[in-house]
């Protein structure tokens, strides 16, 4: 089986995917816009052949892929990277291959049609108005009231996405939206936040996935000193998980997934009420698969692989609670040093599973353009309480610093 890969090094998690595609006995075709020696060695070496053309540039990518059928068969199409999800299922429609439409791809990517037919389905979603302009969003703000959400209509995560809580806020955050074309103005759902996320095959969910992100992700892109922590929890059985985990099935049959990764994140407010947030036909990011990896000793890149080419999977068992930290650092400039790591190690290294630091000397990083920081840490445990209990302290007690 050929399986066409679009853009197998980028980002850098996909050459993980590119590898675990080859490893079910694939021949892997890479499409995408890295030069071939810059994609990571994982890629690289997993691949059969590759073209690099502009992704951005449709008509040239199924150029080249005409040209490339004359010599070989093309039996599949996979993208995990959100901005080129209509591109693959546009490939798919030209060349008949079995996957996601164009139809069916819309609602994963285009936030208010994806509300739209949850609403259809009687699933509770944030009350939402889609707006064009600067006029749109003022009549949406009165419609909906404050507090409210101001997000792009295909956006990927929390980028460009704003709390609001009067109009003086609305006033001062409208020119930071001059390059968004369309936003959603949704409410904004006090409570806990949540992900479903699932590996699925011929419409069944072959893994199911829980992460608890700590705090919600707003407010970890509003404020520079917070220690970003997302929990994968172990026991999904308990009753607080129960009405988001019915949801999240609820929202994969209205939506007709079949095959491949989802990410989807709710909300549990302080009554119990589960809310839908969104979700993508994809991995979620910010390095949670290997989390998942963690929590399971398993591998989920060879997982969903063996899900999309042989429609199952070997199974993953959640043996642990696994918490990530991720650290940014105070100051300015090159990283200097960091205060805290050692005693938290003495006192909690048989459980920390992955520490990944930027080094002494490195540049550090914009934190308001990575979720991952100047660095992480990953802990694990099979008691939650030993995981809260870790990661507030690494959270709280360990610094990087920069000048």
């Amino acid at each position: 089986m050929n399986v066409v890969m679009l853009s197998p090094g980028y980002p850098a998690e996909m050459a993980y995917f590119t590898r675990a595609l080859a490893g079910t006995g694939a021949r892997v075709i890479g499409v995408g816009d890295q030069p071939t020696h810059a994609l990571p060695e994982a890629a690289r070496s997993s691949l059969a052949h590759y073209e690099h053309v502009n992704l951005a540039d449709e008509g040239a990518v199924l150029d080249a892929l005409r040209g490339l059928s004359r010599h070989a068969s093309l039996d599949q199409v996979e993208c995990l990277w959100e901005p080129y999800m209509i591109l693959a299922a546009r490939i798919r429609e030209t060349f008949g291959l079995p996957g996601m439409t164009v139809e069916q791809t819309v609602p994963f990517r285009d936030k208010e049609t994806m509300k739209r037919t949850l609403d259809a389905a009687g699933i509770r979603t944030p009350w939402h108005v889609s707006a064009r302009s600067v006029a749109e969003v003022w009549a949406a703000a009165e419609k909906v009231g404050y507090p409210l959400i101001v997000k792009p209509i295909a956006g990927a995560g929390s980028a460009d996405t704003y709390r609001v809580d009067s109009d003086s806020q609305l006033t001062d955050v409208l020119p930071l939206l001059r390059h968004v074309a369309e936003v959603s103005v949704e409410e904004f759902v006090d409570g806990e936040e949540f992900t479903f996320d699932t590996i699925c095959a011929g419409g069944q969910i072959l893994f199911e996935h829980v992460l608890w992100y700590r705090p919600r992700p707003l407010q970890m892109r509003m404020h520079e000193w917070v220690s970003p922590v997302s929990i994968s929890l172990r026991d999904l059985s308990v009753p607080q998980l129960a009405g988001g985990r019915r949801m999240g099935h609820a929202v994969l049959a209205a939506l007709g997934f079949r095959s491949g990764f989802t990410h989807m994140e709710w909300y549990l407010k302080a009554d119990g009420e589960a809310v839908f947030g969104e979700i993508g036909a994809r991995p979620p990011g910010a390095r949670v698969v290997d989390v998942m990896n963690v929590a399971t000793d398993g591998d989920t890149y060879a997982g969903w692989a063996q899900a999309v080419v042989h429609g199952s999977m070997q199974p993953l068992e959640r043996r642990y609670n696994s918490g990530a930290i991720f650290k940014r650092a105070r100051g300015e400039g090159r990283i200097t040093h960091s205060e805290g790591l050692d005693a938290l190690l003495a006192r909690y290294g048989e459980h920390v599973a992955l520490l990944d630091l930027l080094p002494v000397g490195a540049p550090r990083r914009d934190w308001r353009s990575t979720v991952t920081g100047d660095g992480m840490v990953v802990v694990r445990h099979p008691e939650l309480q030993q995981v809260i209990e870790m990661t507030e302290a690494f959270a709280g007690d360990f610094q990087l610093y920069a000048s």
